[in-house]
C-alpha cells in the first residue's frame, strides 16, 4: 500500500525530486528535437539520442571482439533445407576458396537446422548425426579451419529446432556451449521455435550468458525473427539479431524484409548487426536485376552477407554479384553505419548512408516494372549543395563528377549503386 505524502520521509523526497529533475532534463531534451528532419522523424531522432548512451552499454555488456563489420559467409538451409551432410560441408569450404570468395570476406560455413541425431546421449550431450555427419562436428571444423574458413553450427532456444528433427537448447545452454566450444565452433545461429511458452528475454538471456563465459570465441546470431523488436535489446546478447521473418526467394519477400529491416538502421554498428535473413541470389526465384538490387541493399544496410545458394555449381551471372568487391567492400566499411530509405517516391527509392573518410553510399533502386529515371538529391543523402563529387559506379566499375544531385536511369526492379567522395 501506498504511503501518504504527509509519512514520507526526507530521503523519500529527495530520491523523488532527483528522479523528477531527471524527467524534465530529458523531456526538455527530446523537445530541442523537430518533429522531422530530411527522412528522420522526431521519434526516431528521440530514439538516437537515448541510445547514444546505451549503445555504449551494449559494447561493455556484450563485446566479445567479434562482427566488427558484418558477418559473411554461407549458410545451408535456404538451398538445402534438412538435405545435408558432411561431404556437402566440406565441398562448399572446397568451393568458398577455390572461387575466391574466401579471400573476399566469405569465412563463416554455416550448418544450419538437421545436424544432430533426434534425441541427446546419456550425459544429454548432441549427438551429430550418425548417418549424415559420421565423422562428427569436430573433424568437419577440422577441414574447414584448414581452408583457412570458420565452422557455424545451429540450435534453438526451445525444446527442439523448427524442423522438430533434433533437440533445441532450451535448459542445457550451458552444456550446449561448452560442446561447441569443445568442437571448435565459430558461430551459433539460434532460433525461436518450441518455446515451451517461456517469454523470449529469458531463452535469449540464458544462452547469452552462457556464451559469455563458455563461447567467448563464438559470435552469436539472434534468430528471433523481429517479433519483440530485438533491435532494442538485443546488442547487449549477441553480434547479430533477426528483424524479420524468413527471407523467400521471391521478389515480394525480398523487398518486405529490406523494408522491415530499415525501420532499425540507428541501432546496428561494430559488433551488433539487424539481420534481414541470408541472401537468396542464386537460387533461381529471382531475376539477375532483382538479385542485385538485394546484394546491393543488403551491403548499404549493413546486413549480414551469408551467401544461401549452392556455390558449388554457381552461374557466372550469380559469381559476378557475389563477387563484387567493391559492393563489399560498403558492406564491410569501418564506420559501420546501417544505411537507410532517405527518398521513396511511388517505388523510386533512394538509398544512403555514410561511409569512413567522408564518403557517401547512395543506392538509386527502381520498384516498379517500367524503367525511370530516379534523382538522389544532396540534401537527402547529407551532402551540402555546393558540394562536388566523384561518383563510382559500383556496378559498371566507372566514376564520373556531380553536384548538387545524380540522375540516373534504371531498368524494372534493378538498382544503382555508388560511392561518392567529395572533391
Amino acid at each position: 500500500m501506498a504511503r501518504a505524502p504527509s509519512s514520507w520521509t526526507p530521503s523519500l523526497a529527495m530520491v523523488l525530486l532527483v528522479v523528477a529533475a531527471a524527467a524534465v532534463a530529458v523531456s526538455s531534451e527530446a523537445a530541442r528535437v523537430p518533429a522531422a528532419v530530411g527522412n528522420w522523424t522526431g521519434e526516431e531522432l528521440r530514439g538516437a539520442a537515448a541510445r547514444r548512451g546505451g549503445r555504449r552499454s551494449r559494447r561493455r555488456a556484450f563485446e566479445n571482439g567479434l562482427g566488427r563489420t558484418p558477418q559473411m559467409g554461407w549458410n545451408s538451409w535456404n538451398h538445402f533445407g534438412c538435405g545435408i551432410n558432411e561431404n556437402l560441408i566440406k565441398q562448399t569450404a572446397d568451393a568458398l576458396v577455390n572461387t575466391g570468395l574466401a579471400k573476399l570476406g566469405y569465412e563463416y560455413v554455416n550448418i544450419d537446422d538437421c545436424w544432430a541425431e533426434s534425441d541427446r546421449d546419456y550425459q544429454g550431450s548432441f549427438v551429430a548425426n550418425r548417418q549424415t555427419f559420421p565423422s562428427g562436428i569436430k573433424a568437419l571444423a577440422d577441414y574447414v579451419h584448414a581452408k583457412g574458413l570458420k565452422l557455424g553450427i545451429y540450435s534453438d532456444a526451445g525444446t527442439r529446432t523448427c524442423s522438430q528433427k533434433m533437440p533445441g537448447s532450451l535448459d542445457h545452454e550451458e552444456q550446449d556451449v561448452k560442446t561447441f566450444s569443445s568442437w571448435g565452433i565459430d558461430y551459433l545461429k539460434y532460433d525461436n521455435c518450441n518455446d515451451a511458452g517461456r517469454s523470449v528475454m529469458e531463452r535469449y538471456t540464458k544462452m547469452s550468458n552462457a556464451m559469455k563465459t563458455y563461447g567467448k570465441g563464438i559470435f552469436f546470431s539472434l534468430c528471433e525473427w523481429g517479433r519483440q523488436n530485438p533491435a532494442t535489446w538485443a546488442g547487449g546478447m549477441g553480434n547479430s539479431w533477426r528483424t524479420t521473418d524468413d527471407i523467400a526467394d521471391n521478389w515480394g519477400s525480398m523487398t518486405s524484409r529490406a523494408d522491415q529491416n530499415d525501420r532499425w538502421a540507428s541501432y546496428a554498428g561494430p559488433g551488433g548487426w539487424n539481420d534481414p535473413d541470408m541472401l537468396e541470389v542464386g537460387n533461381g526465384g529471382m531475376s539477375e536485376a532483382e538479385y542485385r538490387s538485394h546484394f546491393s541493399i543488403w551491403a548499404l544496410a549493413k546486413a549480414p552477407l551469408l551467401i544461401g545458394c549452392d556455390v558449388r555449381a554457381m552461374s557466372q551471372q550469380t559469381m559476378g554479384i557475389l563477387s563484387n568487391s567493391e559492393v563489399i567492400a560498403v558492406n564491410q566499411d569501418s564506420q559501420g553505419a546501417q544505411g537507410k530509405k532517405v527518398q521513396s517516391s511511388n517505388g523510386l527509392e533512394v538509398w544512403a548512408g555514410p561511409l569512413s573518410n567522408n564518403r557517401k553510399a547512395v543506392v538509386l533502386w527502381n520498384r516498379q516494372g517500367y524503367q525511370a529515371t530516379i534523382t538522389a538529391q544532396w540534401s537527402s543523402i547529407g551532402l551540402a549543395s555546393s558540394t562536388a563529387v566523384t561518383a563510382r559506379d559500383l556496378w559498371a566499375h566507372s566514376s564520373f563528377s556531380a553536384q548538387g544531385q545524380l540522375s540516373a536511369s534504371v531498368p524494372p526492379h534493378d538498382c544503382k549503386m555508388y560511392v561518392l567522395t567529395p572533391n
